[in-house]
């Protein structure tokens, strides 16, 4: 396949609303950032863009916490979200703004083209209304019942439990934020973007093109949101914050944040061809220009069914690529803003990057540990002790210790220059470690094109440890003890030492060029060892045994990473469990009273039929045996004898009862529910609970002693 033109990369836009947590940088930045660093040491036609996504109700959602404007909140944000990925090395070519003045022009521009063509829709519609609050409610301040996993918190564009995107109309008992009451449906009129228009366009780009080269994650939820049917959805909305409709009888109606917010890398490609005196265009409008998005599992839908129809009527091209992640837990549980249960981009630089000189290799260790769990394919779990084991494992005691043990080798053997290869004297050993570093380039190469990021990593990390077992093997510290009468090495001593660390630091030369992706500062620390300038991180060099000329000096060895104590990750756990606790303690009065309200008035779950309460299959089952679940506070790890097998389910009751108490007890259990990993113990069932006015556990079981296994109707 032909190579494009040009490369134009993005990064879903951040909501400049308060600080970005590691679960946005594993999702959308992070896998970016390698692709692009690997298409410039590729030398190709490349611009990464991304932005602050300063519109929607998110911004004076914000502005009203921090009781302020929506305008200072954006300028807060802004420049804290652009630091943060600049100290974690995130290097956009140009991070942009959607309250830019050219951003506005831009998606104006967009939406006229569209309305003038005839590709919008104008209905009016009756919308939630507060009639407290005098205001036409956008998405954000409707609180209700999810109808698709019975979530009474659930808000009218998402589900923050399950997932499902939602409209406003699909909640169950709906209720204001802003006044905590049962809003009411009041006329208004909008523009929609037909996507039901669209469907047969889409079916075939996607789910025929695109069904060999696009993640399966991506086309699963794609097909699934095709398949319910396209509905038209608003393009515009009642709200005093964003883009204005730019028609006369639009007056305090702005463009809907999700039409617009995609347009900001259309309008941040504009201000960077600007500020380097090149032209946008063809990035946007030339058919050999590869796009690829970057984003998370919540943006799928935006970025390969809406965003696509919008750029095919508008005359652009289209996504060659949208390699979502799916999300990223912590500690076994969901990431959480408002639960507070979250490790902020902002606290890992704090607490490990300034907090120490030459703390930017502690910005490669987050990267590295967040590609190597990266949820590529299905939700992954951020744990500190992972953390740890992954920076003293593998980067101290793997990549570090190969590139350390060469150099000082180096200077204690070969006094501090790189020696000279030998090719008479090469063993079978010798030669089949230059193959090893010579076929390493493609088979990382081939994994980056296919954005299989983690498995590319793991090639890398493979060839240190075979430089490792390449220089166990070899053993020059004691070859170097063969000595002639005056002291020094045989001359056939010296012959293999200069060979083994002739090979180990051309090894080094070509780690750092692998690794350079993935782990950007220390792949320089390495050419600062080496004294070679940057530019031989070029890809082209990869593979090569030259890269090192014969006689160099070297400098010095630096440890490129240092061990992590078991007492910052101790610090880390309490820290998150008492932040978690104190934002429950630190709810306002206001803000119980709300919430009271609110669950108060979605208390009862979905209604259901027969046949779907006929799907659970209940049953009796005995508790053999219970043990804590090693350091979950909550959890009990439980041995179930359910007549036909033993089970083991892990449940969240370690603060109700001891594990000693509840042995021989007889309990419900839901018996078909998929398994579940929680804290890497898989979980096959749920035993049923009732839980008090006083929040006290109560076992769901039968008076009298049956036998394990017998059905509950």
């Amino acid at each position: 396949m032909d190579q494009p033109k040009r490369y134009l990369v993005t990064s879903a836009l951040p909501y400049a609303n308060g600080l970005k947590h590691i679960g946005h940088l594993a999702g959308a930045y992070i896998p970016a950032d390698i692709y692009v660093r690997y298409l410039k040491a590729q030398k190709r036609n490349v611009v990464y863009v991304c932005g602050s996504d300063e519109h929607g109700t998110a911004i004076p959602i914000q502005a009203t916490k921090e009781g302020t404007t929506a305008q200072a909140i954006i300028d807060k944000y802004h420049p804290i979200m652009e630091q943060n990925f600049r100290d974690l090395g995130i290097e956009f070519d140009i991070y942009h703004r959607t309250s830019d003045p050219l951003h506005h022009e831009t998606a104006q521009e967009f939406f006229t083209m569209l309305n003038n063509k005839g590709d919008l829709e104008v209905k009016e519609t009756e919308q939630y209304f507060d009639e407290e609050a005098n205001t036409f409610l956008a998405d954000r301040y409707i609180k209700g019942t999810c109808p698709n996993c019975g979530y009474e918190s659930a808000y009218g564009d998402q589900c923050e439990r399950c997932g499902k995107s939602l409209s406003p109309d699909e909640l169950i008992n709906p209720v204001s934020t802003l006044s905590g009451k049962a809003p009411v449906k009041k006329a208004t009129k909008h523009w929609y973007l037909p996507l039901d228009r669209h469907e047969d366009f889409l079916r075939k780009w996607i789910l025929e093109e695109h069904a060999g080269d696009w993640r399966a994650n991506v086309l699963g939820q794609c097909k699934s949101w095709i398949d319910g049917g396209l509905q038209p959805r608003a393009v515009t909305r009642d709200l005093d914050w964003g883009v204005k409709v730019p028609l006369k009888d639009a007056e305090g109606k702005v463009l809907y944040v999700w039409f617009d917010a995609p347009i900001g890398y259309i309008s941040a490609t504009k201000q960077w061809a600007k500020d380097n005196g090149k032209d946008w265009r063809p990035y946007w409008e030339d058919s050999e220009t590869k796009l690829v998005h970057f984003v998370g599992k919540d943006n799928i839908v935006f970025h390969c069914i809406i965003f696509p129809v919008m750029l095919k009527l508008h005359g652009n091209i289209l996504p060659a690529n949208v390699p979502a992640n799916e999300f990223m837990n912590l500690e076994g549980e969901k990431m959480s803003t408002s639960r507070n249960w979250k490790l902020e981009m902002q606290d890992y630089i704090d607490d490990f990057i300034k907090k120490e000189n030459g703390g930017t290799q502690l910005a490669d260790v987050l990267r590295y540990y967040l590609t190597q769990i990266a949820p590529e394919t299905k939700d992954s779990e951020f744990t500190w002790k992972g953390f740890q084991d992954a920076n003293n494992s593998e980067l101290v005691s793997i990549f570090g210790n190969f590139i350390n043990r060469s150099m000082v080798l180096m200077h204690k053997l070969c006094k501090g220059k790189v020696p000279k290869l030998h090719a008479a004297g090469l063993t079978e050993l010798d030669n089949a470690t230059i193959k090893e570093i010579q076929s390493a380039k493609e088979r990382v190469e081939a994994l980056l094109e296919e954005f299989r990021f983690r498995d590319a990593l793991f090639e890398v990390i493979g060839l240190a440890r075979t430089g490792n077992q390449y220089m166990q093997k070899k053993e020059p510290w004691i070859v170097a003890k063969q000595q002639g009468e005056d002291g020094q090495p045989t001359a056939q001593a010296q012959e293999s030492i200069d060979n083994t660390l002739h090979i180990c630091l051309q090894l080094c030369a070509n780690l750092a060029i692998l690794i350079n992706p993935f782990l950007p500062f220390t792949a320089r620390k390495i050419c600062h060892m080496l004294k070679v300038v940057d530019k031989m991180l070029e890809w082209e060099n990869a593979g090569k045994l030259k890269l090192l000329s014969v006689g160099y000096s070297l400098r010095p060895p630096e440890l490129l990473f240092r061990k992590i104590e078991d007492e910052e990750i101790s610090y880390q756990l309490e820290k998150l469990r008492s932040a978690a606790t104190t934002r429950d303690d630190a709810a306002t009065p206001k803000e119980k009273t709300m919430e009271e309200n609110i669950q108060s008035a979605t208390s009862l779950k979905p209604q259901i039929v027969f046949d779907d309460f006929a799907k659970i299959d209940l049953r009796v089952g005995k508790i053999v045996s219970a043990e804590k679940v090693e350091k979950a506070d909550k959890l009990l790890k439980l041995s179930v004898d359910l007549g036909f097998e033993t089970r083991t389910i892990v449940s969240g009751i370690a603060l109700h009862f001891k594990p000693e108490e509840i042995v021989g007890k007889q309990v419900t259990v839901v018996v078909n529910l998929a398994p579940r990993k929680m804290r890497g113990i898989e979980s096959n069932g749920m035993i049923l609970m009732a839980e008090d006015p006083s929040g006290k556990l109560h076992f769901i079981n039968p008076e009298d002693v049956i036998n394990p296994g017998a059905g509950v109707s």
